[in-house]
């Protein structure tokens, strides 16, 4: 045995820190593992061939592969993350705009309660709210 196993087996606190390392590196290695595929998947410029072999490479060889893919693509995960949340924030600000142009915009139905009760008050005559009636509906 190791100076450092024994020791952290005097102390429980130690054997508890270490512990706590390993799920912790456990936990990044995983989290890492999972950008990268992401990363090979979202990536345009691949043909399927390529994100296939990237794909067996890294699922193969976990530890060798992600080094790899890390050396020869790492510098553009980045801007693979910024360009999809660019083209995801566009597409939710085109369906606010879409949503919120269709809000202001009334209703038929609205339209002719408000033009029945113009008549009812007096304003409009027969032939006047006939001929509103069928703009509105046509």
């Amino acid at each position: 045995m190791d100076g450092y196993t024994h020791l952290a087996y005097d102390y429980p606190v130690l054997g508890a820190f270490w512990t706590m390392m390993w799920i912790f590196l456990w936990v990044m290695w995983l989290f890492l593992l999972f950008r990268i595929v992401f990363d090979i998947f979202r990536d345009d410029s691949m043909n399927g061939w390529a994100k296939a072999g990237w794909l067996l490479f890294v699922l193969v060889l976990p530890f060798l592969g992600c080094f790899v893919y890390l050396l020869a693509r790492g510098k553009d995960m980045g801007k693979r993350e910024i360009e999809q949340a660019r083209a995801q924030q566009k597409a939710f600000d085109s369906y606010i705009r879409e949503t919120a142009a269709g809000a202001g915009k009334p209703s038929e139905v609205e339209e002719l309660a408000r033009l029945s009760e113009i008549k009812a008050r007096g304003h409009l005559s027969e032939e006047e709210f006939q001929r509103a009636k069928e703009k509105i509906l046509h």
